[in-house]
C-alpha cells in the first residue's frame, strides 16, 4: 500500500523494493535471464544470499519471497521472517518508512482477491499419487485450519460471470487471462462476522493445475528442479500467512508428519469427507467452534477428531528427531485446548489472537462487525514491519510463542540454512557477487549454478549442502 501518490504507484514501488535489495543493499545476484518470459522475465528478482529467492510476480506485480529449503522449523522460522526484513530494510533506506506498507496477508477485503502462502514439500510419489492418494490427504489439509488458519473479519461470496471475458478486458489485463478455465465475481458476505480462514470462500477445487481463477488446495507439479530420488514437490495453494511462529511450526510440522504417513500407506478412507470444500468453509465459519463435519460413509465427526487421528497414527514417529516431538506435544496440547477453550490459545494461534484484537477495537469505538475499519484492523495485523504492526506489538508485549529469536531471524538474512543445498548455492552467490571476469555471465536456479561459459554447479540433492563444491565442465 503506498499513501503519498507521489511515490508512484504500488507497481512501482514494489519494483523500487526489489531493486533497493538486489542493487543497494547487495543482498544477493539479480538474474540475468528470464526464468519465464510472461511471469518472471530478467531482472525481475532474484536468488538471495541468505538462500532463498525475491521476485516480482508478474499476476498482480507483487513481491515474492521464496524461503531456502530447510530441514527444521526453527531455519524455516527464521529464513521466512529475514526476508520479511530485507523488504523493511529497503524500505527504510529508501526513505518511504510511513509511506509504503507491505502486508503478509491472504485476502483483499474490499477487491475480493485472494493470495496463497504456499508450501511446498518433497514427497514420494508412485505415479497415482495425484489420482488417488493425495486425497487422503485432504481430510488433515481441510480441518488443520482449526490451528493453521489466520482469521479474517466477514467473509466473500463468489459467483460466476455468466460468460468469457470481453476483449477489452483481456487486452488490458493479458498476464491474468492466461491458462484460465474458470472465472468468478467476488462480493461480500455480511452474514459471517469472523472466521478462521482467510482463503476458504475463495477454494473452488481439490486439486489444480490452472490456478489463477480456480483456486485449489493444491496445485499438482512435476518438475525436475523439486525432484530428488524419487522425490516430487507437493505444492500446497492451500496456506496463509501466519504471523504467529508456534502456529506457523506446528502447521508445517503437522504436515510433515502426516505426508510422512501417507507415504507409509498408513492413512485410511477412515475420515474422507462427503464434501471437502463445504467443509472447509463451514469449518472457518462456524461460530460455536464445534466444527462439524460429515464423513463419506455419511457418519458425523469433527474438524478436531479428524485431526486427532492423524496425530494418534503420527505417534509412532516419536524419537525420529526433536522437531517431531515438539510437534507431537504441541499439536496434542492445542488440540486439548480447542476443545476445552479456544480463546486461550491467544499466544499460539494467529485467529484467535487477532479475533481479541479486533474485538477490543470494537469494543473501545463502541462500533459493530458490519464497521469497514474492522478490515482495516484485520490488515493491520499483517504488516509486516515490527514498527506498524499489530501483531509485532502484541510479540513485543511477550504475548506470542516464539520458535526462533531476533538473532535467528537476523542472522537469517545472510546465513543460509547450514544443512541444505542453499548454504553451497549461497557460496556461490557470495563468489558472483563479488564480481570477476567469469562472474559477469552467471545463471542461478534451485538446483544448480552457472558461473562464465563453462562452470557449472548442480545441485540435485535438497539435503546435501554442496558447500566448496568442485566446479565440472
Amino acid at each position: 500500500m503506498v499513501s503519498d501518490p507521489e511515490l508512484g504507484s504500488p507497481e512501482e514501488a514494489v519494483e523500487a523494493i526489489k531493486d533497493c535489495i538486489f542493487y543497494d543493499l547487495r543482498m544477493g545476484a539479480i538474474d540475468l535471464h528470464a526464468r519465464d518470459d510472461v511471469f518472471e522475465p530478467a531482472r525481475s528478482g532474484g536468488f538471495l544470499l541468505n538462500g532463498g529467492r525475491m521476485y516480482v510476480d508478474a499476476v498482480g506485480s507483487h513481491l515474492e519471497y521464496a524461503t531456502a529449503e530447510t530441514v527444521t522449523l526453527k531455519d524455516l522460522i527464521a529464513n521466512d521472517r529475514a526476508g520479511q526484513r530485507m523488504i523493511v530494510q529497503a524500505i527504510k533506506h529508501l526513505g518511504f518508512e510511513g509511506q509504503i506498507q507491505v502486508f503478509n496477508n491472504s485476502v483483499d477485503h474490499f477487491g475480493g482477491h485472494t493470495f496463497g502462502c504456499h508450501e511446498n514439500y518433497l514427497v514420494k510419489m508412485e505415479d497415482d499419487f495425484y489420482t488417488g492418494r493425495v486425497q487422503l490427504l485432504v481430510p488433515f489439509l481441510v480441518t488443520r485450519q482449526i490451528y493453521a488458519g489466520v482469521g479474517r473479519v466477514g467473509g466473500h461470496r463468489l459467483g460466476s460471470f455468466g460468460s468469457i471475458p470481453r476483449y477489452e478486458d483481456v487486452a488490458q489485463n493479458p498476464v491474468d487471462y492466461i491458462w484460465v478455465s474458470n472465472m468468478y465475481s467476488v462480493a461480500p458476505d455480511l452474514s459471517v462476522p469472523f472466521q478462521l480462514s482467510q482463503r476458504a470462500d475463495h477454494i473452488l477445487k481439490v486439486l489444480a493445475g490452472r490456478v489463477r481463477f480456480n483456486r485449489a488446495l493444491i496445485n499438482p507439479k512435476w518438475e525436475q528442479y523439486y525432484a530428488h530420488d524419487e522425490m516430487q514437490r507437493l505444492h500446497v495453494l492451500f496456506g496463509e500467512s501466519n504471523q504467529n511462529e508456534f502456529a506457523y511450526a506446528l502447521k508445517v510440522g503437522a504436515t510433515h508428519l502426516a505426508l510422512r504417513l501417507l507415504e507409509d500407506g498408513l492413512i485410511d478412507e477412515t475420515h474422507l469427507l462427503a464434501d471437502p470444500l463445504g467443509a472447509l468453509r463451514e469449518i472457518s465459519r462456524d461460530q460455536s467452534y464445534q466444527w462439524k463435519v460429515q464423513l463419506l460413509d455419511g457418519s458425523a465427526s469433527s474438524a478436531v477428531e479428524v485431526q486427532q487421528r492423524v496425530l494418534d497414527l503420527a505417534q509412532r514417529y516419536r524419537g525420529s528427531n526433536a522437531d517431531t516431538d515438539w510437534t507431537l506435544d504441541a499439536w496434542q496440547s492445542t488440540l486439548d485446548q480447542l476443545v476445552k477453550d479456544p480463546m486461550a490459545l491467544a499466544d499460539k494461534l494467529d485467529w484467535v489472537k487477532k479475533r481479541q484484537i479486533v474485538e477490543s477495537y470494537m469494543a473501545e469505538e463502541d462500533i459493530g462487525w458490519e464497521d469497514d475499519a474492522l478490515h482495516s484492523v484485520d490488515l493491520m495485523y499483517h504488516n509486516i514491519n515490527p514498527d506498524e504492526s499489530l501483531f509485532y506489538a502484541v510479540q513485543d508485549m511477550g504475548e506470542t510463542t516464539r520458535v526462533a529469536t531476533e538473532l535467528d531471524v537476523v542472522e537469517a538474512m545472510t546465513d543460509p540454512p547450514s544443512q541444505t543445498r542453499a548454504k553451497g548455492r549461497s557460496e556461490l552467490i557470495r563468489r558472483i557477487m563479488a564480481g570477476g571476469k567469469d562472474a559477469r555471465i552467471y545463471g542461478v536456479d534451485w538446483s544448480a549454478v552457472l558461473i562464465g561459459r563453462h562452470e557449472v554447479h548442480e545441485f540435485p540433492d535438497p539435503y546435501e549442502t554442496y558447500s566448496e563444491t568442485q566446479h565440472s565442465t
